[in-house]
């Protein structure tokens, strides 16, 4: 929600579409909220080294399309990967230069009331999500920035704010001080 409201916005980033094995819910739209492919196409593209990151998650496979997202960089732009902890370890190691924002609700019991609130998934599974979230939050020190999803403007604005942060780090602006 947060950044589906950031990219309303700010339409000039790349939104990375990620792949799944999951079952496509009613309401999405392959190619435009996954590519929704089946285990023996994922496990081809990771052969082929297709995949920017790629991980198992509950039980699904999801990974970031390597080609798109490298595109939109040569062309200068920045780029969002919505992306699990696993996956971000992975950008991390490969492109240490890269921003990691670890985006959370603000409590775990929110966290669950609206994982059930959804209704898209059974009981069994929220389960299995809510024990992958208490893990993946030991992690979040290895992220750059934490935005608290309390209210989905505010935090599309916090992620505007940490791109123009990074935009005035000097690395990126050594060119105005070389002679």
């Amino acid at each position: 929600t947060v950044i589906s409201k950031f990219l309303t916005k700010n339409s000039q980033v790349y939104y990375s579409i990620s792949a799944t094995t999951r079952t496509r819910r009613s309401h999405e739209v392959n190619g435009v909220d996954y590519y929704f492919l089946d285990r023996t196409e994922f496990l081809k593209m990771i052969e082929e080294d297709q995949f920017l990151e790629h991980a198992e998650y509950v039980g699904n496979l999801y990974g970031t399309p390597q080609k798109p997202v490298l595109e939109a960089l040569s062309e200068g732009r920045d780029a969002i990967l919505e992306i699990e902890v696993t996956g971000a370890l992975t950008v991390r190691e490969k492109w240490p230069e890269a921003v990691l924002i670890f985006i959370v609700p603000p409590s775990f019991s929110v966290l669950e009331q609206r994982l059930k609130g959804r209704g898209t998934e059974p009981e069994e599974i929220i389960q299995k999500r809510l024990l992958k979230a208490q893990s993946e939050y030991k992690a979040a020190n290895i992220f750059d920035y934490i935005v608290v999803n309390s209210d989905a403007d505010k935090g599309a604005d916090e992620i505007k704010a940490i791109i123009e942060a990074e935009s005035y780090k000097t690395e990126k602006r050594k060119k105005y001080i070389e002679f």
